[in-house]
């Protein structure tokens, strides 16, 4: 896809010649002056090396499925402890803060 399309040998123009041929007779240097070799075949492109394809056999599978099911519970376990440790603390600042409100409002009254 991002390789650039070369013509066949035989129907690649030579050095020096252009596809249009000018109506007007006149005839235009190249604007290359270099020294290079006009006929040195471009590299070819190096095929990356094919992947192995993963193969699955009915262990490996059932090895991964239990490594999920053991991965979504530990994780479920973790998440729902933390939505306890929350609960727990939320109704431990509730009680502290009602205690709180009864001693300050009542000041006299022990």
């Amino acid at each position: 896809m991002f390789t650039p399309k070369i013509p066949p040998p035989d129907t690649a123009p030579t050095p020096g010649t252009s596809l249009v041929q000018p109506l007007t007779g006149i005839t235009h240097t190249p604007a290359c002056t270099c020294h290079h070799a006009p006929n040195v075949p471009a590299p070819v492109p190096v095929a990356p090396p094919a992947r192995s394809a993963v193969q699955l056999t009915p262990g490996s599978l059932i090895v991964a499925a239990a490594g999920g099911t053991a991965m979504v519970l530990i994780i479920g376990t973790v998440l729902v402890s933390m939505l306890l440790a929350t609960a727990i603390t939320a109704a431990s600042v509730a009680i502290c803060a009602v205690v709180l409100r009864s001693l300050l409002n009542r000041p006299n009254n022990r």
